[in-house]
């Protein structure tokens, strides 16, 4: 059993969460189904009370920082709230800390910033939202620009919002298998297409 822990705080962005959530969860589900353990994923807050994240959505942490089970997977979501949140000392040593235990260690959109920020990702590539792109190399960071998703030794990071959830489905390969990601993927119905190509 693989126990994925993905972050809140304040602002973060609401698919960045719950994309991969419904990935891994999905994932786990159809474990379930075949008789096989299931992962178990968690909100990590840093309290038990709701956590507002950007556009209004509230969330429930599942468990806090200071207690929770051992991560195998962590995953930093983006959105506005990263900008206070790089100013969170407490913050960037519990993301050090728990980094450095974790098998994986991941971001979606903005959360590339406390990555490396944090320093749990030095000496690594990394995949951010495009208009932050710029502001992630001014930091120092290797920024890899264009790229949904990038995988650079145990740290993986992704571009913005719906390319959390591409990147969830590879971990969910890497985690079990390839076609184990691919029957999760068609039981979520996820098949990106061009925009506006809806019939109406």
């Amino acid at each position: 059993m693989t126990t994925i822990g993905i972050l809140l705080f304040d602002g973060a962005e609401e698919l960045d969460i719950v994309g991969p959530w419904e990935v891994f969860t999905a994932s786990s589900a159809l474990l379930e189904r075949a008789g096989e353990t299931p992962d178990k994923a968690v909100l990590v807050g840093p309290t038990l009370d709701p956590v507002q994240c950007r556009k209004g959505m509230r969330l429930l942490p599942d468990v806090t920082r200071d207690d929770h089970p051992p991560l195998d997977l962590l995953l930093v979501p983006g959105g506005d709230g990263v900008m206070t949140a790089m100013e969170d000392q407490a913050l960037l040593r519990w993301i050090v800390d728990t980094g450095a235990h974790a098998q994986w260690v991941t971001s979606v959109c903005t959360g590339a910033l406390l990555l490396h920020t944090s320093g749990v990702s030095k000496g690594k590539r990394l995949a951010t939202h495009w208009a932050l792109e710029d502001r992630l190399a001014d930091l120092g960071a290797d920024v890899v620009r264009g790229r949904r998703w990038v995988r650079d030794g145990n740290v993986v990071s992704s571009q913005g919002v719906s390319a959390g959830i591409d990147m969830a489905l590879w971990l969910v390969g890497q985690l079990h298998s390839p076609d184990h990601a691919r029957a999760t993927q068609r039981y979520i119905q996820y098949e990106p297409a061009p925009p506006y190509a809806a019939e109406v």
